[in-house]
């Protein structure tokens, strides 16, 4: 049985942009500000952290000042995942040596591969890493999905520590936590299903939500991991409708609308991203202000 990298929430962090590049000045209060409401980890430059529309640049000084910003107040868990395998590894080698304390390493896109292919772009990208490896399923974006016995074959790697789900398939995942036991820590990839895959053994989730609600949506794991079940399920439920509309549309759109709302960033989105659709807007921001967000 290994530690757990984190417990409770990690926020997948959007990244501040405008059209100088990255905005630095609001990233960092973005960092403190999540730190000091109690969210329990920090994943940069991921999906949510437009990471696939960062330089390569960009993306290597945005997890350097991360982890001098959080100077070890929570893990800091650097998106490194590429569909060029040979890429991965040396941006999780950059990742190791700056500080982060772990790397989410995403199924390649487009491209896509079959389950040997995970096994081994995994591996490759594992063996260059001195820090743990959370591996990130969510075929919806990439178009391929790691089965539950590709699951059990990459626990067997020292340095392969965690999932992050978010095939929405309950079953799938029941049969992943049946195979893994205790030999990889399974963490939610959807803001929905907290509560069922806490159920099924979770340790936590890694969220759009908690960009906007770092503290409540920590509680709504350690609720659940303290054993007060009914508390969580009744804060998952609470914030169902915020969380559809946070996925209304390609994500991160609508959450940058809602943290430029809050005034932590501009609402700047790099090409093929847009912002947020009138109507839209005005759903999330309605709901946003009938839960005093705004």
């Amino acid at each position: 049985m290994r530690n757990p990298i984190f417990e409770g929430a990690a926020t997948a962090l959007i990244t501040p942009l405008n059209e100088s590049g990255v905005d630095y000045e609001a990233f960092g209060r973005l960092i403190d500000w999540q730190i000091e409401s109690g969210i329990d980890a920090l994943v940069i430059c991921g999906t949510t952290g437009e990471g696939s529309t960062l330089t390569d640049e960009e993306h290597r000084e945005a997890l350097a000042f991360s982890v001098k910003r959080a100077a070890g107040r929570v893990p800091i868990i650097a998106g490194t995942g590429s569909n060029d395998t040979a890429y991965a590894i040396e941006l999780t080698k950059f990742a190791c040596e700056v500080g982060c304390d772990a790397m989410l390493v995403v199924t390649p896109y487009y491209n896509k591969a079959t389950q040997k292919g995970l096994i081994q772009m995994f591996e490759a990208i594992a063996d260059a890493s001195t820090k743990p490896i959370i591996l990130y399923n969510v075929p919806s974006r990439t178009g391929v999905s790691i089965e539950p016995e590709t699951y059990l074959a990459l626990s067997k790697h020292p340095m392969i520590a965690a999932i992050k789900e978010a095939n929405g398939n309950i079953s799938k995942i029941m049969e992943t936590a049946a195979l893994v036991g205790e030999t990889l820590d399974i963490y939610s990839g959807n803001d929905d299903q907290i509560v069922p895959i806490l159920s099924v053994g979770g340790k936590g989730v890694i969220s759009v939500l908690s960009n906007l609600i770092p503290a409540e949506t920590s509680e709504i794991c350690k609720a659940y991991l303290r054993g007060e079940t009914k508390k969580s399920l009744e804060m998952q439920k609470k914030y169902l409708d915020l969380i559809n509309l946070l996925f209304c549309e390609v994500n991160p759109i609508p959450v940058k609308a809602a943290m430029s709302a809050m005034g932590f960033c501009e609402d700047y989105l790099r090409l093929p991203l847009t912002p947020m659709e009138d109507a839209h807007r005005e759903k999330l921001f309605a709901e946003m202000k009938r839960l005093g967000i705004i």
